[in-house]
């Protein structure tokens, strides 16, 4: 069994079989940004792929610049294969969501970043073995590109300016993403006392609010924190070191344990740092691996 022998331990390789290596009830936190499952990245591919235009792109998107640069999927998939992304997201879910549950002490949370098209299937996943969907907290980013294409440029590209003009001001795809859901989970305590009886015990199941305060005057479900210049070009989807920290200080005690089993590059373990929390930090990717560990351990040459 792998055991916590220091105040940070970081493993390069596959979360899904080194969480099956923590001993059981000892992380008071899980907190991670997991693979989104839309094909953003390689590594976020987590279904059958069957279609080779996926990843590719156009003259046209590369000349739009890196918004339009990678070639996603419509909404309702190229072929019938592609219908089944959504279960094939959950399936993927359900190979680790047990053994989270099993390293988790009772009552303990977990916040799961996981996009907004795939979130219910992460939620069911969770459900299923054993969790709370407690709640979901609402991230309000500062920016976001509009990747809606206009209907009128596609009519002006087929040289049909009456269709055009009808359908001026119409657009393809979404409105701007500036809303991201951090989905909320807890470990159910044990049967038999109250939840405050569990936090006497095994010092989680409340949340602090005046910390929570500190990064939202309403202590509202709906969150917007500064960025700085840090909280980007580590990592295609990094997050805000304050949003991070906001989380830990919400659920979490100094000197408890914090896990990520997805940790991309460091954000959370930083942020661990920061607040003097131990952290575990799993990541598969080694170029990645490799920049979380000179973050956490301030290896500045990287940097």
């Amino acid at each position: 069994m792998v055991r916590i022998m220091s105040e940070v331990k970081l493993y390069q390789g596959d979360s899904i079989q080194i969480v099956k290596q923590l001993d059981a009830e000892t992380v008071d936190l899980i907190l991670s940004d997991i693979p989104y499952g839309i094909s953003y990245e390689e590594w976020d591919v987590l279904h059958d792929k069957t279609n080779s235009a996926l990843g590719g792109n156009s003259g046209g998107q590369l000349k739009a610049g890196n918004v339009f640069k990678r070639r996603g999927k419509p909404l309702n998939g190229w072929s019938d294969a592609d219908k089944n992304i959504s279960k094939e997201y959950y399936d993927w879910c359900k190979l680790w969501t047990a053994d989270w549950y099993n390293v988790l002490k009772p009552g303990a949370s977990v916040f799961i970043f996981a996009g907004r098209r795939m979130a219910h299937r992460c939620i069911a996943a969770m459900e299923d073995a054993g969790f709370i969907f407690k709640d979901m907290i609402a991230w309000e980013k500062t920016q976001a590109p509009h990747r809606a294409q206009r209907v009128s440029a596609v009519f002006e590209r087929r040289k049909d300016e009456k269709n055009a003009r009808l359908w001026e001001g119409w657009r393809l795809g979404n409105l701007r993403p500036i809303f991201e859901p951090i989905l909320w989970f807890m470990k159910p305590y044990k049967v038999g006392g109250t939840i405050t009886d569990n936090l006497l015990k095994y010092k989680v199941g409340a949340f602090n609010n005046e910390l929570w305060k500190k990064y939202n005057p309403l202590s509202s479900n709906i969150i917007k924190v500064k960025t700085f210049e840090s909280d980007s070009g580590f990592h295609p989807t990094q997050k805000p070191i304050l949003l991070v920290q906001s989380l830990i200080e919400l659920s979490t005690k100094e000197n408890q344990i914090v896990l990520d089993p997805f940790m991309g590059s460091g954000t959370t373990g930083v942020a661990c740092k920061n607040l003097n929390r131990c952290f575990i930090g799993i990541e598969l990717n080694k170029r990645y691996y490799d920049v979380a560990n000179c973050r956490i351990n301030d290896i500045n040459q990287l940097l």
